[in-house]
Order: structure tokens, then sequence, then C-alpha cells
């Protein structure tokens, strides 16, 4: 069972014991989370456009990875020079 403190409809903080205050939830609510007029919980907008955020910068980092292995062995350059060079 998992146990959340709710302040004005936003999860505060979870508990995995009972405490004074603190509501039962589902397993899959989390801190940050909105309370909705129906009883279930989501992220609010902003949260997602920042976790989205987060995403496209990690996939960005990750092709930019991928497209600079590719040039450096264009240039001739071996797996094992690449990998000495950038560790991927």
């Amino acid at each position: 069972m998992k146990y959340a403190l709710i302040e004005n409809n936003i999860v505060k903080q979870i508990s995995y014991q009972e405490q004074e205050n603190f509501i039962e939830v589902n397993d899959n609510v989390f801190a940050d989370m909105i309370k909705k007029e129906d009883g279930t919980f989501d992220y609010s907008t902003e949260f997602k456009a920042n976790q989205e955020e987060i995403n496209t910068a990690i996939q960005n980092r990750k092709n930019n990875l991928a497209s600079g292995k590719q040039k450096l062995l264009d240039l001739g350059l071996t797996e094992e020079e690449v990998k000495a060079l950038i560790g991927i």
C-alpha cells in the first residue's frame, strides 16, 4: 500500500507507511501529480512539457553522438580508434 500527502490537489509526498493526513493511493501515484476531479491522478501539463524537453534533449544527444561517430569512421578511423576517442 502507498499513501500520499496531498495539498491543494497536488501530491506533495509519498509514504509506504500510514501517516496522519496521508491518504491511501494506487501504486501508480507519485509526487508532483495532480488529483483530478474524478479522483484520478496525472502530471501537470507543465511537468509533461518539461519531461518532453528532457527526452528531446537526450534523443538529440544520442543522435549527435551517432552522427559524430559515423563521421569519424567516414574519415577512416577504425572502430577501436573511435571508441578510444569518444567511448562508443
